[in-house]
């Protein structure tokens, strides 16, 4: 794996820093040697300031200060997705550095820096790479829909969530991790950027994908996927939520992905999608699931993003949750999701 930094800027404590957070938590692409952040975080360990577990990733107040204590760094990764995937000013400055340093930059935002004809050229002179992991495929690349997922023999399970940054992406990874703990040849499906970042090899980038090939691009993942690895279990990374008005999202991936069960994630206070009244109040758990039994699925399972409780607060949703829709509540930063194996062994 090569030796990568990721820059942040003083967002790592924000839902903004979903990306870095992945990172944190794990990446089989890239060796995560540290964090560039600011003077507040400087000195700490990221893993302690994410979730309370020490993962020996320093956080950096500099690209100056992380590169006079590590050596070898290779790429520079950014770490934030940013509502429109716009890359904000004082990072592209800290980008221009990192070049300079004849480090490579590897981008999942929108704004994609093999178009900015400036850091085209940076970059040639200093003869780094410039990877937009969200750029578009081309056309030839592309896959229509064409009815192969019925041939899948898999187990197929949609991590959905009830809105954005809710932790679906870790989910899913944590429910692989302990199927294959439990000899269960479990394999995940990526549809985002950070995906890819942590090292997923069967995946697209749903948001950079022209709408006419969304479906044809999951089913050629999770075709592939099945075929190459004969998985027992596939788990599809839920993007968005379904309700969601920013960017309504899941219907893919129990239709055309063929996902009968679900893992549905939720955070019990947060009221709003996105934290924004404007946007509207988050329908109620109860709802959601109508919504996708209606569409026939199931789900099997409810995840909990804690944001803002404190452990008896979230004690009790987990007890609430399970008294009202008699299926696993799950809590998988503090307890794991163990409890769903007896559910995917069905």
């Amino acid at each position: 794996m090569k030796k990568a930094l990721v820059l942040t800027n003083g967002l790592l404590h924000t839902n903004d820093a979903k990306t870095a957070h992945g990172l944190i938590r794990g990446s089989e692409r890239f060796d995560i040697a540290g964090i560039i952040d600011g003077p507040a975080t400087a000195g700490k360990d990221a893993g302690e300031l994410l979730d309370g577990t020490h993962r020996g990733i320093p956080v950096f107040d500099s690209l100056a200060s992380a590169l006079e204590q590590l050596q070898s760094v290779q790429y520079l990764i950014i770490g934030i997705a940013t509502v429109g995937g716009v890359l904000p000013p004082d990072m592209l400055e800290i980008v221009k550095q990192a070049i300079q340093h004849r480090i490579s930059i590897v981008n999942g935002l929108h704004e994609y820096l093999s178009e900015k004809p400036d850091i085209l050229a940076l970059a040639a002179k200093n003869e780094v790479e410039l990877i937009d992991v969200r750029k578009p495929k081309s056309r030839k690349d592309l896959h229509f829909w064409t009815g192969e997922i019925y041939q899948v023999k898999a187990s197929i399970i949609a991590v959905i969530g009830m809105d954005c940054a809710l932790g679906k992406r870790t989910t899913a990874r944590l429910i692989r991790q302990a199927c294959a703990a439990a000899g269960i040849n479990a394999q995940m499906i990526y549809t985002g950027q950070t995906g890819w970042l942590q090292g997923g090899e069967y995946g697209f980038i749903f948001d950079s994908t022209l709408n006419d090939f969304v479906s044809g691009e999951l089913e050629h993942a999770i075709v592939r996927c099945w075929k190459e690895t004969r998985a027992d279990l596939i788990l599809l990374e839920g993007q968005s939520s379904l309700r969601n008005p920013s960017g309504p999202c899941g219907l893919e991936f129990l239709i055309s992905g063929n996902a009968r069960q679900v893992v549905l994630v939720h955070a019990p206070k947060r009221k709003y999608f996105d934290n924004d009244p404007h946007w509207g109040e988050i329908p109620s758990v109860e709802s959601e699931i109508e919504l996708i039994e209606k569409l026939g699925s199931r789900v099997i399972a409810l995840a909990l993003n804690t944001e803002d409780c404190t452990e008896e607060e979230y004690r009790h949703f987990q007890k609430h949750y399970e008294e009202l829709l008699k299926i696993p509540v799950l809590l998988p930063i503090q307890e794991g999701v163990e409890r769903i194996i007896r559910e995917v062994r069905g």
